[in-house]
């Protein structure tokens, strides 16, 4: 069913703060993954969701996300972590079984400023992160031994487990985009990348700082009718990661793709869908590289939920995303959550246009 033309003028308000909030919060969010060394990746999936390409109002914006995950992994990971961390040998890493389980809770901060002046004919926007959180690193590991007495070969097992909490602040992501909107058509390109400032030890098993630096860039597309309400976006990139400099590890080029599908019930009201795709297209090298090519994915779907509302003479949205992950090789996997909230400009109000005055 369609709308009137003032009504479609209202309903795009929604998706353009929807737009610029998706657009703070990847900052936010970027540095907030999990495999490559250790199982641990700057770029976190699921960083980009719907309207992602979409217009915002001109002027600051804040975004603050929570960000919950609760993950396992199998023995790849949990003996890389192990041989980070100079608690086994590499070489005894094939007699060694283990788990490595991981909650992690991080919120962020992310101020951002939208230029009302076009560049390259598009709308620039720029941000900046600040995150604290909390990392959980708990692994159960059988270390199995051999050794020759009285010329029979005994092996032996010993259970260990080993856990590690850290509090802390994060590294820094900067982030830069350009928006570009055609009718029902929305493109995007964005640039960012990892300033590692933040709690990081390689001795340590939980780390809230990844220890090296990182640049990401890609493009993306938005599909929104705002008279049918109906959306889709996608938004694909490419993460290079410099040589961490505690290790002497690098870990490989990973490639990304993020996709959220969603309809406005009504003016305040959105909902949907989200998921996404991460594969490591090179193997990890450097010379402290002992574990070997470490290539990694993980896939993830789930539902999401939008909400608009006023904030004072500010506009409010709050987005809520769930992801469940599977698929995933040399990578913590399982379930994580966000909660992004949003304060930016209002849009404009309409107006209606001046009566004419009838003389006799």
């Amino acid at each position: 069913m369609g709308i009137d033309a003032s009504g479609a003028r209202q309903r795009a308000w929604p998706h353009r703060l929807a737009g610029g909030a998706i657009a703070a919060a990847f900052a936010l969010v970027a540095h907030l993954a999990r495999a490559d060394e250790g199982g641990v990746s700057f770029w976190t999936p699921g960083t980009y969701g719907s309207l992602s390409a979409t217009l915002s109002q001109p002027g600051f914006s804040l975004t603050s996300t929570g960000y919950h995950s609760d993950t396992k992994a199998g023995s790849e990971v949990a003996r890389a972590r192990l041989i980070r961390t100079g608690r086994i040998p590499a070489e005894l890493a094939e007699s060694v079984t283990a788990i490595s389980r991981g909650p992690a809770d991080q919120a962020s901060v992310t101020p951002s400023y939208t230029f009302a002046t076009p560049v390259l004919g598009g709308q620039a926007a720029v941000g900046l992160t600040a995150i604290y959180g909390r990392t959980v690193t708990t692994n159960e590991a059988v270390i199995d031994t051999t050794r020759f007495e009285r010329s029979r070969e005994i092996t032996r097992s010993r259970f260990d487990t080993i856990s590690d909490t850290v509090w802390g602040f994060g590294d820094i992501s900067p982030l830069f985009s350009l928006r570009w909107n055609s009718g029902v058509h929305n493109v995007m390109t964005y640039v960012t990348g990892n300033i590692p400032v933040g709690a990081y030890d390689p001795a340590r098993l939980s780390n809230i700082g990844i220890g090296f630096a990182a640049l990401d860039g890609g493009v993306g597309y938005t599909y929104f009718n705002e008279q049918t309400g109906l959306e889709f976006s996608a938004v694909a990139g490419a993460t290079y990661n410099f040589i961490n400099p505690y290790t002497q590890y690098q870990n490989g080029v990973d490639v990304h793709l993020d996709w959220g599908a969603s309809r406005s019930l009504t003016k305040q009201l959105q909902i949907g869908l989200v998921g996404y795709l991460y594969n490591q297209a090179s193997c990890d090298g450097g010379a402290g590289n002992r574990v070997g090519c470490f290539q990694s994915q993980v896939f993830g779907a789930g539902p999401q939920l939008g909400f608009i509302f006023p904030v004072g003479d500010l506009q409010g949205y709050l987005n809520l995303k769930y992801y469940s992950e599977f698929s995933a090789e040399n990578r913590p996997h399982g379930w994580n959550t966000w909660v992004t909230f949003t304060i930016s400009p209002p849009a404009p109000t309409p107006t209606a246009p001046p009566r004419r005055m009838i003389t006799k």
